[in-house]
């Protein structure tokens, strides 16, 4: 049984050198989550700010006129913490605490640090700066190029296979009036795209982009008397790697924080991976992709390689993955654009990439160096 159910998206305008704030674009996403729910800003009683670049519930109180605040939290693990949020959303309505959070994201970076210097700053990163610093090892893509070479090494996953992942990833972002790129890309192009840091090639990672995102969460069956057809969350779960924060430091290079939350989310959903039309899966770059899905349990460790070949993520595919383009190519929201466009395919809203008889839906998180964060929803009945 559902304990609470997404009712609200709303995202900007995704851009680069953005001349607006990164509370701006929370603001704007924020309110336009809460009307696509048919409610009003005074209706949210819990708010979850996501990212170091987060309001703090203050702002929401003052911008949003809430009169009473009842549930606020941070979820401190970088990307996994949207789905994160959307599990301790759901259970802080189960428990009585509040009845409807609010899960904003926005950021400008154009005007803040760079994702390498920001990591630095941050304590549970003190970690990084004892063992990979020193080797050279800075920006986010040098921090996670020995995770992607391992499983080269282990299991010949080769450098077109990853390609694959962001050419698919870009078809979709082509489908989507948000995409913050809209140049279409081949195999080719991604081959020939320049190295970064070994294997990565520049169409291997992720976007630096600015905007915002939001979403809404409250009870099914509060849930039933508004706007929008619910989304229910059916089950969620976090997972945390070995070494959490090092990653040169672990047993097995190859495996992250979802690994240890798939099996968890699956039984509390009470579906199996066949039950999955549509997913959502956390890609700061080609290979934690190709990573994760080998850690749901789609696929064997060491067979992510094989699987992404044949069209299988595409639209029209066995698993059509990252719809709306992705952190890859449509913007990088810390996940909770995942969670946006997952709503809008259980909808069945998604415009020219919507899967065909959506009906439940995976979205994972990958945050820091590894935590990792699975929930699966389904499309309500109301």
């Amino acid at each position: 049984m559902s304990r609470a159910s997404v009712v609200g998206v709303g995202e900007t305008e995704y851009t680069k050198r953005s001349p607006r704030s990164a509370l701006q674009h929370q603001l704007e996403a924020s309110l336009t989550a809460v009307a696509d729910a048919g409610l009003t800003p005074g209706d949210v009683d819990g708010v979850i700010p996501i990212g170091i670049t987060g309001a703090p519930v203050e702002e929401y109180v003052a911008d949003f006129g809430i009169t009473d605040l009842r549930f606020s939290a941070v979820v401190p693990h970088g990307g996994a913490s949207a789905v994160g949020a959307l599990q301790l959303a759901g259970a802080a309505i189960a428990a009585g605490l509040c009845s409807t959070v609010l899960v904003p994201f926005g950021r400008n970076t154009s005007s803040g640090a760079k994702a390498g210097q920001r990591i630095h700053t941050m304590p549970q990163f003190h970690f990084v700066s004892e063992y990979e610093r020193p080797a050279g090892n800075i920006a986010p893509a040098q921090l996670y190029a020995p995770m992607a070479r391992r499983h080269m090494e282990l299991y010949g996953t080769t450098s077109e296979q990853f390609g694959e992942i962001a050419v698919s990833t870009r078809e979709h972002a082509l489908l989507n009036g948000r995409g913050l790129m809209t140049k279409p890309i081949t195999l080719a192009d991604h081959q020939a795209s320049r190295m970064i840091t070994d294997p990565f090639r520049l169409l291997d990672c992720s976007l630096e982009s600015d905007g915002g995102a939001a979403f809404v969460v409250t009870s099914p069956e509060r849930a039933r008397d508004l706007a929008q057809t619910p989304v229910d969350l059916l089950g969620s779960a976090m997972g945390h790697p070995d070494s959490p924060s090092s990653i040169t430091q672990r047993p097995d290079l190859t495996r992250v924080g979802v690994a240890k939350a798939a099996a968890l989310a699956f039984e509390a959903a009470g579906v199996t991976h066949a039950d999955i039309d549509v997913a959502e899966v956390y890609d700061c770059f080609t290979y934690i992709v190709l990573c994760q899905l080998e850690d749901l349990g789609f696929c064997a460790k060491g067979e992510g390689g094989p699987f992404v070949e044949g069209g299988r993520l595409r639209l029209g595919g066995e698993l059509p993955t990252n719809t709306h383009g992705g952190l890859l190519s449509q913007s990088h929201m810390l996940a909770v654009n995942h969670v946006v466009e997952l709503v809008r395919q259980l909808r069945g809203t998604a415009g020219a990439a919507q899967v065909a008889g959506a009906e439940t839906g995976l979205v994972t998180g990958y945050g820091d160096m590894g935590d990792g964060g699975v929930a699966i929803l389904r499309k309500g009945t109301s």
